[in-house]
């Protein structure tokens, strides 16, 4: 499970109360649904596997492989990053950084970036994991740095979002947002487009940066914060937004599931959902990760719900991805569920590693990669 809050001061953090399960009102944890048995309609095959380095070391981190034409990267806690062929998983490079990193991989056009638990931002040459730049930031990164043809824009837990020349290194703005004093662990991702940069902060709000100076050019609130209790109040948006035919996608912890028309900043539909993970897409459908670990299928045009999967409540799931005509989502447990886009029931289940599964999944031409929390990355497809 996310880990459940931070409290800030000043922008800085103060204390985590983290933990990997949920828990009840009498103070007891909830136990993950067990695996109902199903019958299998497709297979599921591991065509490459390998280490990866160490993995999360216990720590909680939002690590996820990228991948950047015909190159898979992924790191480790320990300062590893590693360059693996996308089609037979040949290692093609090793950087040591000696460093700890807390941030994902993030990669694109010939770069691959990290942070480091010491605020640093260290980018490498895809092709040889040659050093091309290090930059300085005031707080950790949790999620992974974006990539445009100018810019490496890194989104930091202190409601900061910094953006660098992706060539130099050379910091051309930052944006600072108002962080409230109890928020959950982490951030959203940002998306970088060519002129704009979406960001989804943690007090619920959406916003449209201008990339020249990193100026809002619009702010929409996703969810309000409700309730007496500050936890009750939480509305961080820590799921990447989701751009699908010219309309954003945004969810929000306690809020709403958000359809906005980028172009004028307008609310197309909502709907009542909590989440911290980000989407997927697919069938016409948007795929949501519900906080108690639901799956939900909202179609795009209307909102309405089509189907919502319930039978992997408090199991910590990840994002879901899309793949053919099904989803996926890992659990903490080191299994890979697939269920239809169509209906949600399960097609298929494969467990992969016993650490667990913590950072999102990602996809490229029907392979489903995987970076397991003991540093295991595996390539899968389903037939």
């Amino acid at each position: 499970m996310k880990s459940l809050v931070r409290v800030t001061a000043v922008g800085l953090l103060a204390a985590v109360v983290s933990g990997c399960g949920f828990w009840g009102d009498d103070g007891e944890e909830v136990q993950p649904t067990p695996l109902e048995s199903f019958h299998a309609e497709k297979k599921v095959s591991v065509l490459w596997s390998t280490s990866a380095g160490s993995g999360m070391k216990g720590k909680y981190h939002q690590f996820k492989p990228a991948i950047d034409h015909d190159a898979i990267f992924a790191a480790d806690a320990d300062g590893s990053v590693i360059a693996f062929d996308l089609e037979t998983g040949k290692k093609r490079w090793t950087v040591e950084l000696e460093q700890s990193i807390v941030g994902g991989v993030g990669a694109g056009f010939g770069k691959v970036a990290v942070t480091t638990e010491e605020g640093e931002v260290i980018v490498l040459a895809a092709d040889n994991g040659n050093e091309l730049w290090r930059g300085k930031v005031s707080s950790e990164a949790t999620s992974a740095t974006q990539f445009n043809a100018e810019l490496a824009v890194i989104q930091l837990i202190n409601g900061k979002i910094v953006a660098f020349e992706a060539s130099t290194g050379e910091k051309r703005w930052v944006y600072d947002s108002q962080v409230p004093r109890l928020t959950l662990r982490g951030t959203s991702t940002p998306i970088v487009a060519s002129d704009v940069t979406f960001a989804g902060l943690a007090s619920g709000k959406l916003v449209a940066l201008d990339n020249q100076k990193g100026v809002p050019v619009w702010g929409n609130r996703v969810a309000l914060p409700q309730g007496r209790s500050e936890l009750e109040r939480m509305v961080d948006i820590d799921g990447r937004p989701l751009l699908v035919d010219g309309v954003l996608y945004v969810t929000s912890y306690q809020g709403r599931l958000v359809a906005i028309n980028p172009y004028r900043a307008q609310v197309v539909w909502a709907q009542d959902v909590s989440s911290y993970r980000s989407m997927a897409e697919g069938f016409g459908n948007i795929y949501v990760s519900e906080a108690d670990d639901s799956v939900q299928a909202f179609d795009r045009g209307s909102s309405a719900s089509v189907w919502r999967q319930t039978k992997l409540k408090y199991r910590s799931i990840t994002a879901p991805v899309s793949l053919g005509s099904e989803i996926a989502v890992a659990d903490r447990q080191g299994y890979i569920h697939f269920l239809s886009q169509i209906d949600g029931r399960f097609i298929a289940r494969h467990k992969l590693d016993s650490s667990g599964v913590y950072g999102d999944m990602v996809v490229k031409d029907d392979v489903l990669y995987v970076l397991t929390n003991g540093g295991r990355l595996a390539a899968l497809s389903l037939k």
